[in-house]
């Protein structure tokens, strides 16, 4: 019986804590090849951080975990994560008034509501069953074969109206894509739809950078290296402020303009940005843990949430943390905040004076652009030869899925290349 392969007398240096060199690294200590992670930061998690103001837990950026994401299913512990789930569907701001958009077949005492809703004809409920039946059913699993065009272009192929266009799709995916215009590959809606339809969208309870925290909690101590600032990458070694570090194997899983700098397989690609704004408010403006979306096409407010509804330990007791995404990174913050303030008064009225504003992220490189022909392929290459790998979610689909496959996938590409 032939034995294990001895592990390389070098280890695999993965430059970037994020999802993907996390992921990357848990995978590589699943093969037994020794592995260090280097970090400029003094944190895991790259653009999945959680901060704590004044009791609070405050996202950078409004992000959640689809608990139907596989690879994360594969990595995560979701029990460990004490997900709390928002209510599938949403509130949407229509002519003056909330209107519920729910699921109504994961919400039964939610449909007479939906099916009153004005935010959509009743052919354009007939289309989301039917797009949701194909999600469910496994027809939307094929997207990456199918036909690819813009989102917005797809949708009215579909026969949706302009008004639940601009009512739903437009926040809600616009928000997830952070492209107001739907200009986001019909491939990449076709797979968070289906995402959405077959799963639950989530926060940890301790925050979203719980998620890499557990991703690093399985690595062996000493994996991981702070405040280590990466110069230059070469065959089988990196250059750091701290000087030269030979190599098995380099794993480059940085953001995109870091990877660029440095590999020339990592095409520069536009990005997409978005501004976060939280609020402490002494009661919440909504009871349920639902997301509430601007349907109404104007002002500064995309969506809305209260993430102290759908996990606790979000804000402290008594008291409510108010989250607000906005699109809009072409107003300086103080104007921003006046704005969506004002948005708000008209929505829940004087109760919005009394909110304390605890922090404003304004995150130009949230999320990749992904219009029609970047995700073609969707499973960009992770090897680029001379001992150097790629992942990160420029190598996938934008997304936490994304993230987390490229760094499996480059893991597998390392292991055998150094067996």
């Amino acid at each position: 019986m032939p034995e294990d392969p001895a592990p390389p007398s070098e280890p695999v240096v993965i430059v970037g804590a994020g999802l993907a060199g996390l992921s990357c690294a848990k995978q590589l200590a699943g093969h037994g090849i020794p592995c260090v992670v280097l970090e400029a930061d003094s944190e895991v998690g790259g653009r999945v951080r959680t901060d704590s103001v004044d009791g609070f837990l405050l996202d950078r950026g409004f992000q959640v975990l689809l608990t139907s994401y596989p690879e994360a299913q594969k990595q995560l512990d979701y029990d460990a994560l004490r997900l709390g789930r928002f209510e599938p569907g949403a509130l949407i701001r229509y002519e003056g008034k909330f209107r519920r958009f729910a699921d109504p077949f994961r919400r039964p005492s939610k449909t007479l509501a939906t099916a009153l809703s004005p935010v959509a004809t009743l052919a354009d409920k007939l289309r989301v069953a039917r797009l949701r039946y194909s999600a469910t059913a496994g027809a939307a699993s094929n997207y990456a074969d199918n036909t690819e065009e813009t989102t917005r272009d797809y949708l009215r192929r579909l026969g949706f109206s302009d008004r639940v266009i601009t009512a739903f799709f437009t926040p809600f995916f616009g928000g997830v894509f952070l492209d107001g215009s739907l200009a986001t590959s019909s491939r990449m809606f076709e797979c968070i739809f289906g995402m959405f339809a077959t799963g639950d969208a989530t926060l940890p309870a301790d925050g979203m950078q719980a998620i890499p925290h557990q991703l690093a909690g399985a690595l062996r101590p000493g994996t991981l290296r702070f405040g280590v600032h990466v110069t230059g990458v070469g065959a089988r070694h990196v250059e750091t402020s701290e000087g030269r570090i030979d190599a098995a194997a380099v794993v480059v899983a940085t953001d995109l303009p870091s990877a660029t700098e440095w590999v020339d397989e990592a095409s520069p690609r536009e990005w997409c940005g978005t501004t976060c704004l939280y609020f402490a408010a002494d009661r919440p403006p909504i009871e349920e843990p639902t997301l509430v979306l601007n349907g109404e096409g104007k002002g500064p407010v995309n969506t809305l949430c209260v993430p102290s509804q759908v996990s606790a330990k979000y804000a402290p007791a008594g008291a409510a943390l108010v989250s607000v995404s906005s699109l809009d990174m072409a107003t300086d913050e103080e104007p921003l905040r006046e704005r969506v303030l004002e948005q708000l008064r008209g929505w829940y009225g004087e109760q919005v004076d009394g909110w304390r504003h605890l922090r404003t992220y304004r995150i130009p490189h949230a999320l990749p652009a992904q219009p029609v022909g970047s995700l073609a392929p969707i499973e960009k290459t992770v090897t680029t030869g001379a001992g150097v790998f790629l992942c990160g979610d420029h190598r996938d689909t934008a997304s936490i899925q994304g993230a987390m496959v490229s760094g499996r996938r480059a893991a597998e590409a390392v292991a055998a290349s150094v067996a």
